[in-house]
């Protein structure tokens, strides 16, 4: 696997993938991808000019006229070298993904491994994107659908999960027989640059992935472009709302995975040892920059006086570089994302939130520099509070109370979020009541971060979605494929028909 060219005079560079070439840029912008533990500069990422965008859209719109056709057997494999490559370079992956975007080792393998699952779901598109057939629905008449490419598809992912996220968009695209243009985050492009390193050595044909770099110019050319069909975004609401916006303007297929407020509800029966780590875990993990943590706590009845072990929990985390052995939780991915988390975290004290745990002035030793937050907690959060109603997207626990399950399920479904909630509870009955009521996509029964595997879909709803269809599982072929319904009627040589039918029926 190549290593970005040095140019003189400044870091080393990231390329851009454009049919099948890994290319400099030509751009006069760039920008620095940092490590957030160190500060050091670790590469500059061009952002694309107008034609460099083009020309990937123009490679991909040039390689689907035989990609599509060719055989899925074929598509398959690519995919089954594909996803051997990602497991022999694991390690090396996740090294590079812990040091532009600041995850423990632990987290970063983990990251990668979730978006492996999703090119191992690909290797079976050959049952995937199977059509239907009915003989006879009239005399001599059969009827049968075709799942078909819808051609140029384009992806826009975010910085939280740089392995991952690409992993979802572009084997499911192209396994379908559509080309891909991928737009990565600008903050850790290393990461996927490196998975297109290894889908070129799969086998891909040039122009059926490309990648380009930058920021809102390039997000949206890509997304009025008129040669593009469909478009897979995931990141912040605004962020998302404006790409849905412009793409659908502009006649695109478009699905937006955004932001969250996910909660999970503790039962005062509960099994408490494993509420608690599985709270904790899910809510400081990858320092709480995760569209699927766990931001608050819902604690029902007796389960109130949980509290002091919460806090008790929390602070056994160990915060250090992602690359440090034995940390639990890693930097925030840029200071300005810190600035922002450490204003909420004020705006939460002087609202009246209770600060039960307060992790601002951490210092890890060696890494004076780096973009570090603690495990904070705060509890008597209310709905009206900033640090609910908006996305912390940090190590914060929000706590909140409830006297009752009937409570709480009204507490959650008011959130404008739907991306995942969760119960903790030993009662079946409260359980099966839980996920009947609640208005929310992803439903765990004791599990925390309910992300389902690949096979099923990733079903986010309300104002963490828009568009209809998910970024994976069965839904994700539907979304990269177009029914095509053919009725068909063969005649002998020289048969004779009864005489003209005005009518609109087939006997």
């Amino acid at each position: 696997m190549s290593t970005p060219a040095v140019q003189t005079g400044r870091p080393p560079s990231v390329k851009m993938l454009i049919n099948g070439q890994f290319v400099e840029s030509k751009s006069r912008e760039w920008h620095d991808v940092v490590n957030p533990a160190t500060q050091e500069v670790l590469a500059q990422v061009p952002f694309a000019t107008p034609e460099e965008v083009e020309a990937a859209v123009a490679a991909a719109k040039t390689a689907y006229k035989t990609w599509r056709n060719t055989p899925i057997a074929a598509r398959a494999r690519v995919m089954l070298k594909l996803q051997a490559l990602v497991r022999e370079h694991m390690s090396r992956i996740a090294e590079t993904l812990s040091a532009e975007q600041g995850k423990t080792l632990a987290d970063a393998e983990g990251d990668v491994f979730r978006g492996l699952e999703v090119v191992e779901h690909a290797c079976s598109v050959g049952s995937l994107q199977l059509g239907e057939f009915a003989e006879n629905v009239a005399g001599g008449v059969d009827t049968y659908s075709l799942r078909q490419p819808i051609g140029v598809c384009v992806g826009i992912s975010p910085f939280n999960f740089p392995a991952m996220i690409p992993l979802w968009m572009f084997p499911m695209a192209v396994v379908c027989g559509n080309t891909f243009v991928l737009k990565p985050s600008e903050q850790d492009p290393l990461t996927p640059m490196l998975l297109a390193e290894l889908a070129q050595a799969a086998g891909l044909p040039p122009g059926v992935l490309n990648i380009v770099h930058g920021g809102k110019q390039s997000v949206e050319a890509l997304c009025s472009h008129p040669d593009v069909a469909a478009v897979s975004f995931v990141g912040s609401t605004a962020v998302g709302t404006h790409v849905h916006d412009l793409a659908s303007r502009h006649g695109k297929r478009v699905q937006c995975m955004m932001g969250a407020k996910n909660h999970a509800v503790v039962m005062p029966d509960a099994s408490k040892e494993q509420t608690l780590n599985a709270l904790v875990g899910a809510t400081f993990g990858a320092a709480g920059q995760r569209c699927m943590a766990i931001s608050v706590a819902v604690l029902v009845g007796e389960a109130r006086a949980w509290i002091p072990d919460l806090v008790a929990k929390a602070r056994t985390l160990k915060v250090n570089a992602g690359c440090e052995k034995g940390a639990d939780l890693g930097p925030l991915i840029s200071k300005t994302a810190r600035q922002r988390v450490l204003g909420l975290i004020e705006d939460g004290v002087r609202e009246g939130a209770r600060l039960e745990l307060d992790g601002r002035d951490l210092k890890v030793g060696g890494y004076e520099k780096g973009n570090f937050v603690g495990p904070t907690i705060f509890s008597g959060v209310t709905p009206s509070m900033k640090i609910y109603t908006q996305e912390i997207f940090g190590p914060v626990m929000c706590i909140m109370s409830a006297a009752s399950l009937d409570e709480a399920i009204a507490l959650v479904n008011r959130n404008p979020f739907g991306n995942g909630t969760g119960i903790f509870t030993q009662s079946g009955a409260a359980a099966r009541r839980f996920q009947n009521e609640i208005d929310v996509g992803q439903v765990g029964s004791n599990v925390p971060i309910p992300v389902p595997v690949p096979y099923f879909s990733f079903t986010g709803s309300r104002g963490s979605k828009l568009g209809d269809l998910g970024p994976y599982g069965k839904q994700v072929v539907q979304f990269y494929t177009q029914t095509k319904t053919v009725t068909a009627r063969w005649f002998e040589d020289g048969a004779t028909t009864a005489g003209v039918n005005t009518t609109i029926s087939l006997k």
